[in-house]
């Protein structure tokens, strides 16, 4: 259990203030059989990271620790005991608070086998399901490389439906940088993600979804969907509310990262591109590159 503190540091407690309110009605309340109700909530880092806490009541397992001290303050607000932590990439802002979390908070660290993840105690290569400990609830672990090539996502079911922790794979209207896989893999890692239930929650550990929603609308300025999408994430943006999670039904709507195989999407790859790009893949790699390549307000 972590010990009450009262020293807050002024971004985590801006960032509690910001979103901890709508987060506890904003995001999922599950069932959980065994003990009541469980959540899934935000945990703000750095400019635009999500940690994702996932409890119910007593126990917390901790998705991308990239900075401890929110969450370690977050288990102390609501008097948790984190019971582990589990990491879909090697990238600092979601592993870089491992080591001071587990020092703290002695839990098991899952994370992929073929990167270096601090703390880790449980090596992963995607194909597991996993029973979460103190939750124990089952959680699919899924290969996703492209961003990174040990890229893991994982899969939780819930009684309302299957909420997916991806990282920095797939965004809400977006995708991410293809750092060290291809474009091939990329694609492909995000077609497998493409066949779960459209019910799907989306959860990954940006907040881009704005960004990307102004890429996504110069690549379909006519998607009625994602005119939608977007004046109703300004909103909950200029209310101080998270975009995220977004559902899978929305993402194959307005992502054009799921859209490859859209008559406009292409059309509009080949006009950005001059290139005849025939297939969904060719489409997706040059999207990928002119996403690179956008002008916006917001780094990603």
């Amino acid at each position: 259990m972590v010990r009450r503190t009262r020293r807050w540091r002024a971004r985590s407690a801006f960032a509690l203030k910001k979103v901890s309110k709508q987060a506890t009605m904003h995001f999922s309340m599950i069932d959980k059989r065994s003990t009541g109700v469980f959540r899934i909530i935000p945990v703000c880092a750095f400019a635009d990271n999500f940690i994702w806490l996932i409890h119910d009541g007593r126990h917390a397992v901790a998705v991308d620790v990239g900075d401890a001290t929110p969450l370690l303050e977050r288990l102390d607000a609501l008097n948790l005991t984190l019971s582990a932590v589990l990491c879909t990439h090697h990238h600092a802002d979601h592993v870089g608070g491992n080591a001071a979390l587990v020092a703290r908070c002695p839990a098991p660290v899952y994370g992929p086998e073929n990167e270096r993840i601090p703390a880790r105690t449980v090596p992963l290569r995607g194909g597991e399901t996993l029973v979460l400990p103190g939750l124990e609830i089952p959680c699919r672990v899924l290969a996703v490389p492209g961003h990174t090539l040990g890229h893991l996502a994982y899969a939780i079911e819930t009684p309302e439906g299957t909420a997916l922790f991806c990282g920095d794979a797939l965004f809400s209207a977006g995708c991410g940088r293809i750092f060290e896989g291809t474009a091939a893999m990329m694609w492909q890692s995000l077609s497998a993600l493409a066949t779960l239930p459209e019910t799907t929650r989306i959860y990954c550990g940006h907040e881009y979804t704005l960004s990307n929603l102004r890429f996504a609308r110069a690549v379909e300025p006519d998607n009625a969907a994602l005119i939608a999408r977007e004046a109703a994430v300004r909103a909950l943006r200029e209310a101080g509310k998270p975009s995220v999670p977004s559902t899978l039904a929305e993402e194959r709507a307005t992502n054009p990262f799921l859209r490859v195989d859209v008559p406009a999407v292409q059309a509009a790859v080949r006009a950005y591109s001059g290139l005849p790009c025939v297939t969904a893949p060719e489409t997706f790699a040059v999207l990928r590159t002119w996403r690179d390549d956008f002008i916006d307000t917001v780094m990603y």
